[in-house]
């Protein structure tokens, strides 16, 4: 072997050993770049500690300008990645206490990964950021967003997405109404491909929900009612209009929720 083939030989090790210091200690911050990327820049991590491989932050929304990082979920994520993530096997284990009901598994490839079934708590407060009339209702209360085991397929930029993800409400209560709570729902989503059905119910309470829509290429649509519940018509009347138009349904007056 001459010289120039060791030197070469030798700048190859260096090189390599070069990559594997940096892969093996990459921070913890460099996942929240990853998050952001996915989350079209709504979600990122803040006080991010450790490295990508094993390492944990809170999740809160992406930072405006000189703002903080606002916690949007209770708790810590602590997370674990394979480092075989390099060769095209995700192997990724997320676990909050505080949050989560159980650890979450997302396992598979690059283009197609499994979610493994979990729920999250979520306070209702954070609805508020979704605009109006949300963010004049101000509501509050529990809720709980739970799904099956999801199967998510890349394709260039697009995402497929298959199974079922339920939203349950419990003890909502609104600033402006003087009933505490109006009561709990559940919004179930079937998700096939890039299509999910929409079913929204009431579960209890004076202020009743009802309707169903679907999510399309992004693109949101539902049609429902609200309506008081016997009794509670007078009480619930200034939040109610805040909501929709009031229509004739037999012999009912409901307000029509319609988002298309």
């Amino acid at each position: 072997m001459t010289r120039a083939s060791r030197f070469v030989l030798w700048c190859l090790a260096a090189f390599v050993v070069v990559v594997l210091t940096v892969l093996a200690f990459c921070p913890a911050s460099w996942m929240a770049v990853a998050l952001e990327k996915q989350t079209a820049g709504r979600l990122t991590l803040g006080d991010a500690q450790g490295t990508l491989w094993r390492g944990s932050a809170f999740v809160g929304g992406a930072p405006s300008g000189a703002d903080p990082v606002t916690p949007l979920l209770p708790g810590r994520f602590a997370w674990r990645l394979s480092p075989m993530v390099l060769l095209g096997q995700v192997d990724l284990t997320v676990e909050n206490d505080a949050a989560l009901s159980q650890p979450l598994q997302i396992t598979g490839s690059w283009n197609h990964q499994v979610v493994g079934a979990a729920a999250v708590s979520l306070p209702a407060e954070r609805l508020a950021g979704l605009g109006a009339p949300l963010n004049t209702i101000q509501p509050s209360g529990q809720m709980r967003l739970s799904w099956t085991p999801l199967q998510v397929s890349r394709n260039g930029n697009a995402v497929d997405l298959n199974g079922t993800v339920t939203l349950r409400m419990h003890d909502i209560a609104s600033r402006l109404s003087p009933i505490k709570p109006l009561g709990a729902y559940e919004l179930i989503m079937d998700w096939r491909g890039r299509t999910a059905q929409l079913s929204l119910k009431t579960l209890r309470g004076p202020m009743l929900l009802q309707g169903n829509g679907a999510i399309e290429n992004g693109r949101f649509r539902f049609s429902g009612t609200a309506e008081a519940e016997a009794g509670q018509e007078d009480r619930l009347a200034n939040l109610l209009n805040l909501l929709g138009q009031r229509r004739q349904v037999g012999d009912k007056n409901v307000i029509a929720l319609e988002f298309k």
